[in-house]
């Protein structure tokens, strides 16, 4: 089952996001805040394929340290930045810093946690894409000798 985790500070949003990513049928763990999140991002005995953040949770920089936790722990682990307080230079730095995507919480006239689905979607199929790319060059590779590491 394909392992999402959701961290949000605002125990409102984090449990909304946490009960419609499980309606859509994702294995959701939830953490309060960026200590909580990054410990269980370095804690878990796999890598969580999907990781929601809050932009600005303890500090106004902690989603961007819990992004980098995650990318650390597992380059393919799609993280998506959520934030309150949109600005286009917090989406750039996310974006530059590796982030699948940044979304407002709060868009006038749109059903965020609809769109927030759909980017998950997107998301993990960009993980499998980029997995099954990883595996089929190193099948080539052992086919013509060449060996990589684990």
């Amino acid at each position: 089952m394909t392992r999402l985790l959701v961290i949000d500070d605002e125990v409102e949003v984090r449990a909304a996001v946490a009960r419609r990513l499980t309606r859509e049928g994702f294995d959701v763990t939830t953490a309060e805040g960026e200590i909580e999140g990054v410990g269980l991002i370095q804690g878990a005995d796999r890598p969580f394929d999907l990781i929601t953040t809050d932009m600005v949770m303890e500090d106004p920089d902690s989603g961007i340290r819990t992004l980098e936790a995650a990318l650390s722990r597992d380059l393919f682990t799609e993280v998506i930045v959520l934030t309150a307080y949109g600005n286009v230079n917090g989406a750039v730095e996310c974006m530059r810093r590796g982030a699948f995507d940044y979304v407002e919480k709060n868009i006038p006239g749109v059903d965020v946690y609809e769109l927030l689905v759909m980017k998950v979607n997107l998301a993990l199929e960009r993980r499998r894409n980029s997995q099954s790319t990883v595996k089929h060059y190193a099948e080539i590779g052992r086919r013509h000798g060449v060996t990589f590491p684990d």
